[in-house]
């Protein structure tokens, strides 16, 4: 099972390039995981059945007791065998009903075999935590084959909406998960279900939350009222998706998970209330809307949500009887509404048309879809000799076994009144999709042109509508099966010795009439509306959806508002409001301390008292100055005064990173600062000064007391005093600060990649405005083989750099491929000799600091700034053009490089049972190199060498290649530019 479980995983990744080769034939391909799983589970029955259970299990988070277990008893082979056997039929017809359709479909055969391998692995868990992250996979995937059209709105309306409901509700659920495993003591479903976890004592109360939290995942999932209205949005979605997410696998999440709590919770106090309660008002409006719908998908849309309501009644009422019957009528649903769906989907693909009012006399044209569309209903139905038969009529006996009690008369009642509704949108369905029709004056309609599908494309929903037959002639065959579930559940009412079992007849007994009279009452309410012509009108002035509308509204505008009042465009205000904060909650814990300690010296080393007064000098001066880059320039004194006292405290790493990033902040500050007044206040003028001076002052009082304090606050011996000993043990390298980085605190610098990250993609977002490709260096042709290239000058324009005509080519060499299109003005030839000689060098360097990081001052922080101010000089010497002949790639694919090769040293080592991050050293003898170490921690260093190279190029890209076409194009148009 786990080996299957990782095979879905693996698959889907190589469907895609499959599809390039294949065509539609790779859904065939696709469909040989779900087969291999179907007869893996087949062949696993008789000890499903008989025992012992099929269990897999591996320790995967063994500090949280969690572990990816499988479990394959009688309920979750049952499921198994509907996701995988449907899913295997379903991407089967994907092959047909995909062809000629090129956009996005190997992408979508590659989310689909996944959906069916996150809903594989959900009904198979044993582990509580393990199943709501399958639960919450399956949400994502669904939403990403929901919106397949994402070019139509509706589809990614729809798609969203299926993800907030059933996501929301999955958060909710996993509330309920941990409470159900804290108050056990264990994550293992088959323990706290079967009983050999014991509740802790007191623990009653807190288990009625966790079961009501576990129902609104359960609910949410298969679409119960509240929740019932995501699903027949969900239609926006391409028919194969409706069929196998909407009738067979996402939808009997819920049912699953109902199905699995009740021999344990079922008659806990808000359990029946609930299940029993919304199941049966979901039948009835599921049922009422399907009577008002003309879309032949919308139809069975509602009559799924009808019949998920019947399902949480019948398998959530937690008696023996009723649970047989669930699991008959669960099997019974999936196959019927999935091969109706997708006799639906025929339809479409052939006449591009779904609506009812558009078709007639198709029945005649196609008798064999016909035949099998009927059959299907017939077991929607509840019309023997199929399993929707067997399934309605073991469901009503239970109920009428249950005697007098309101807990069976209300669900009684509740069902034969859904049975009639079924057999009324059962037939709305036959007569739209096949029969002839009349036009309003009478006369018979021109029947529609109906173009013979391929054989293939008809086989799912035959073999699915056939097996409706089949099952119900295999009654016996099924009761054997299902009885191993549900003889887990009490049967106050039946006959101990001889207890209900499912047959294709049990004699005229009350479920019987009762089945027929709803069945004919059904029959009559679709003449009813026939004869009226049109559908029942709308009963509610709104519906659940228009609530889910009204809220996402209210939620925009509460943003909206929020934005608009806390949001004024004012940087100062922003800063201040950080300050304001600070001051107050430090001030807050300042003086609310008892008593402070402090220890504090004079000054440590004599550079002190010479770097510490000019670093105050030069922040007195910033705050006077009155031209802006002046005020950059003595800030980043500050940040000068800071490297001096870092070498000189025997912090040679620090010293060299901070003079670095010191050096590429001016030079963004410089960028940013060519499209902004010189002066400051020459636009907005400075407002509130005296409150200015005072927060500032406030500002570095409290500052100043947090770190005093702080030197006396320590009561334990620090962590670390033993890095120098931990970095050389586990990290094989004598630069602490490194070593510290990659490895013994790797996931927080994962996380500061993480930021940089986000940091590029905020500056480049704010400046490419109307796209992100990159138009500098794809203006680089690559030359043919063997072919040298000539330097030819270039036109400035607005699109990017432009080359002159042969006529106008120079014959000159130059020392820069940029320099000969910057403006005589800003061109300075020393300057390109200069960059054109240390570049490399500048690049040579940087990698040795990287590799040199572990155990000399250096690192793939230090060489990445390096290698970006080698990118620096390059784009000042010669422009735009000049980076782009520098770094001809996307800074997008550097950082994605870096932060997929940090993640990669994080996760493979769980692969051979290592923590994550783990590093192996490796050393050896080579011939004329003599001892070489390796400590795999440097390719996370590398990683994190890319990143920063993306990120200076990322910056030097939007601040300043892109700004300087904004410019030029201005100019072109004859705008004056400062």
């Amino acid at each position: 099972m786990l080996a299957l479980l990782a095979a879905f995983a693996v698959l889907p990744l190589v469907l895609p390039w499959l599809y390039g080769r294949l065509g539609p034939r790779v859904f065939l391909v696709a469909a040989l995981l779900p087969i291999a799983a179907f007869a893996h589970a087949l062949l696993l029955t008789s000890s499903v059945l008989s025992g012992p259970v099929p269990t897999e299990s591996v320790a995967w988070i063994p500090h949280l007791g969690i572990d990816l277990s499988m479990r394959m008893d009688v309920l979750g082979w049952v499921l198994t065998l509907i996701v995988t056997g449907v899913g295997a039929l379903v991407l089967i017809y994907c092959r047909w009903y995909f062809d000629g359709n090129k956009a996005g479909v190997g992408m979508f055969s590659a989310v689909l075999l996944g959906f069916a391998g996150a809903m594989y692995g959900l009904v198979l868990t044993d582990d509580v935590i393990v199943l709501v992250m399958f639960w919450e996979i399956t949400s994502i995937l669904s939403y990403l084959l929901i919106g397949f059209y994402h070019t139509r709105g509706a589809s990614r309306r729809a798609a969203l909406q299926a993800l907030l409901v059933t996501t929301l509700g999955g958060l909710v659920m996993f509330v309920g998960a941990v409470i159900l495993s804290v108050l056990y003591g264990t994550h293992s479903l088959s323990a706290i279900i079967g009983g050999t976890a014991a509740l802790q004592p007191g623990g009653e109360g807190l288990l009625n939350v966790a079961i009501v939290l576990m129902l609104v995942g359960a609910l949410s999932k298969s679409a119960i009222f509240p929740f019932h209205f995501w699903l027949p949005g969900a239609m926006a979605a391409p028919t194969p998706v409706s069929a196998y997410l909407h009738a067979a696998a996402m939808v009997k999440a819920g049912i699953y998970l109902i199905a699995r709590l009740a021999p344990a919770f079922a008659d806990s106090e808000p359990w029946r209330p609930i299940v029993i309660g919304l199941g049966l008002f979901t039948m009835l409006l599921g049922g009422l809307q399907a009577m008002r719908e003309s879309d032949l998908k919308r139809i069975l849309a509602f009559g799924t949500v009808s019949q998920l309501g019947m399902l949480t009644v019948v398998l959530g009422y937690g008696e023996r009887d009723s649970a047989l019957a669930g699991l008959a009528l669960l099997v019974g649903h999936a196959l019927f509404k999935s091969a109706l769906f997708l006799v639906v989907g025929v339809i479409d693909r052939q006449l591009s048309t779904r609506d009812i009012g558009e078709l007639s006399g198709v029945g005649r044209q196609a008798p064999t879809l016909a035949v099998f569309s009927i059959v299907a209903v017939a077991s929607m139905v509840g019309l023997a000799p199929t399993v929707g038969f067997v399934a309605k009529e073991a469901a009503l006996t239970s109920l009428i076994e249950g005697g007098s009690a309101p807990v069976a008369i209300i669900p009684l009642v509740g069902i034969v009144l859904g049975s009639m509704l079924t057999t009324a949108y059962g037939l709305r369905f036959i007569w739209g999709a096949f029969w002839s029709k009349k036009d309003a004056d009478g006369a018979p309609r021109a029947a529609t042109e109906w173009p013979d599908p391929p054989l293939g494309f008809l086989a799912a929903p035959i073999v699915l509508s056939g097996l409706t037959v089949v099952a119900g002639f295999a009654a016996p065959v099924l009761d054997a099966a299902f009885s191993g579930y549900a003889d887990t559940l009490p049967n106050p009412h039946g006959d101990e010795a001889h207890p209900y079992h499912l047959a294709l007849w049990h004699g005229l007994e009350p479920a019987l009439f009762l089945s027929l009279g709803s069945i004919l009452v059904g029959a009559g309410l679709f003449w009813m509306s026939y004869r009226r012509g049109r559908a029942l009108r709308r009963m509610l002035p709104f519906t659940a959806a228009d609530a889910y509308n009204a809220v996402l509204r209210g939620v925009a505008r509460l943003a909206v508002w929020t934005t608009t009042s806390t949001q004024r465009g004012s940087l100062p205000v922003y800063v201040g409001t950080i300050f304001v904060v600070f001051v107050a909650a430090q001030g807050t814990a300042l003086l609310a301390s008892p008593d402070w300690r402090i220890s504090l010296d004079a000054w440590q080393t004599p550079m002190q008292l010479m770097v510490a007064p000019a670093m105050i000098v030069a922040g007195i001066f910033a705050v006077r100055a009155r031209k802006r880059y002046t005020g950059v320039v003595l800030v980043s004194v500050t940040g000068l005064g800071m490297v001096a006292l870092f070498a000189t405290s025997g912090a040679p790493d620090l010293a060299l990173t901070q003079i670095l990033v010191e050096t590429v902040t001016l030079v963004a500050f410089a960028l940013v600062l060519r499209r902004i007044p010189a002066r400051l206040g020459e636009h907005n003028a400075s407002v509130w000064p005296v409150a200015r001076a005072v927060l500032a002052l406030a500002v570095g009082a409290t500052m100043a007391m947090v770190a005093m304090v702080a030197t006396g606050a320590r009561v334990a011996e620090p962590i670390s005093d033993r890095f120098p000993e931990l970095a050389y043990e586990l990290g094989h390298g004598k630069n602490v600060v490194n070593v510290a980085l990659v490895d013994l605190r790797g996931w927080d610098t994962m996380g500061e990649l993480s930021v940089l990250i986000l940091a590029a993609t905020g500056v480049a977002s704010l400046v490419f405005v109307t796209h992100r490709s990159d138009l500098i260096s794809r203006t680089i042709a690559p030359l043919p083989t063997g072919a040298t290239r000539t330097r030819r000058p270039l036109i400035e324009t607005a699109e990017g750099p432009r080359p002159r005509s042969a006529d106008m080519r120079s014959t000159h060499q130059a020392w820069l491929v940029g320099g000969q299109r910057v403006r005589p003005e800003n061109r300075s030839i020393m300057l390109e000799v200069i960059v054109r000689i240390l570049f490399h060098t500048i690049i040579v360097v940087s990698i040795y600091l990287l590799f040199a990081g572990h155990n000399l001052p250096g690192g793939g922080f230090a060489g990445g700034l390096v290698a970006g101010m080698a990118l620096v000089m390059r784009y000042v010497a010669g422009g735009r053009y000049e980076l782009g002949a520098a770094a001809p790639t996307d800074a997008g694919r550097l950082l994605g490089a870096g932060m997929t090769l940090a993640v990669a040293c994080a996760v493979v080592p769980l692969l051979f049972g290592a923590a994550p991050l783990t590093s192996w050293f490796w050393e050896a003898e080579l011939p004329v190199v003599g001892h070489v170490e390796f400590v795999t921690s440097t390719l996370f260093d590398i990683g994190v060498y890319l990143v920063v190279i993306g990120l200076v190029l990322d910056v030097l890209r939007s601040l300043g290649a892109e700004v300087d076409r904004q410019t030029q194009g201005l100019r072109d148009r004859g705008v004056s530019v400062a």
